[in-house]
């Protein structure tokens, strides 16, 4: 860290990122789970189930938009004042492979944070019941703060 730099307080930072997802409708109907928080990346995790699946038994495409979008928005969560939240604007992913089984990680990272825009990336990986990690997807996006309102 920098002689510059402020103190970043981490459990709260979790703390915050978690009551937060907590209050996602989106996060539960997935399943997603909430595996590391550091400040300008979140990396999450969604199981294999017939609630993210395509008629043809793969992971959906939207749901790993879905996680690519709540992983890159945490992200950026982590870099926004208290008093505000983020909501995304757009973004852009490229599906790399399908894969069956076993759960996807996506991990959102802060490229840039300015006051009124903020632009992450995402990494979505597929890991096998093995262990095994193939890439899956990567996504661009941008948001914007918004004032908290609850």
């Amino acid at each position: 860290m920098s002689p510059t730099a402020t103190p970043v307080d981490e459990t709260a930072l979790r703390e915050r990122v978690q009551a937060s997802l907590a209050r996602q409708g989106m996060m539960q109907h997935l399943g997603v789970r909430l595996l590391s928080v550091a400040p300008g990346e979140v990396t999450l995790a969604v199981p294999y189930s017939e609630r993210v699946t395509q008629q043809q038994g793969g992971f959906h495409g939207g749901a790993m938009g879905a996680l690519a979008d709540i992983a890159g928005g945490y992200a950026a969560l982590t870099v926004a004042p208290p008093e505000m939240e983020v909501t995304t604007v757009e973004y852009k992913i490229n599906f790399l492979a399908a894969f069956q089984s076993g759960e996807l990680h996506a991990t959102g990272r802060v490229v840039r944070a300015g006051k009124r825009l903020i632009v992450t990336t995402a990494e979505v990986t597929h890991v096998a019941a093995d262990g095994k990690r193939s890439d899956c997807a990567v996504m661009q996006q941008t948001l914007v703060p918004v004032p908290k309102t609850y």
